[in-house]
């Protein structure tokens, strides 16, 4: 799930209240491309990965299935695929048992909470979404959630220009 928030400072010692662990900053810039499914490419650190993933597009709690594939040459990638979309972010990264907390400043939308509670095999969803309410509620976050990724986000807030 994703949220919208104002303070990722606070939220970052909530979390660790909890006992979530710190795990570092990641500056990612992720590239979307037109395609039948979900399809972006992941830049961090000088590592590349194509990330193809679907999902259900409804705000709240929902369940992803992805695969992720390293990626040698980005930018030939780039150049050969139509991009839709680009999002810049700096994530903080805080993890609390199996859930992974993303703090993430993004450019030009805001600041975010993301929550992936990752299933074991046989887990049911019901397990997961449990797990995401109760950090949520310890976190005191009752905010805006998002529906897509970022760049369905930011295709819907952007202004477009008059034809």
């Amino acid at each position: 799930m994703k949220i919208r928030v104002g303070d990722l400072d606070t939220l970052a010692v909530r979390a660790k209240a909890l006992g979530a662990e710190e795990r570092g900053e990641l500056r990612q810039v992720d590239t979307y491309f037109a395609a039948p499914q979900r399809l972006k490419l992941r830049e961090m650190d000088g590592v590349a990965e194509l990330i193809a993933y679907s999902r259900p597009d409804v705000s709240g709690l929902r369940t992803s299935d992805y695969t992720i594939t390293p990626v040698t040459d980005p930018e030939a990638l780039k150049a050969a695929h139509v991009v839709i979309a680009r999002v810049a972010k700096m994530r903080r990264l805080l993890m609390l048992g199996r859930t992974r907390i993303h703090l993430d400043a993004v450019v030009g939308l805001g600041e975010f909470l993301e929550l992936e509670v990752v299933l074991r095999d046989g887990d049911d969803e019901r397990v997961g979404e449990h797990e995401a309410e109760e950090i949520l509620q310890g976190l005191g976050v009752d905010g805006e959630r998002i529906a897509g990724s970022y760049a369905d986000y930011f295709l819907s807030t952007t202004p477009t220009s008059p034809k």
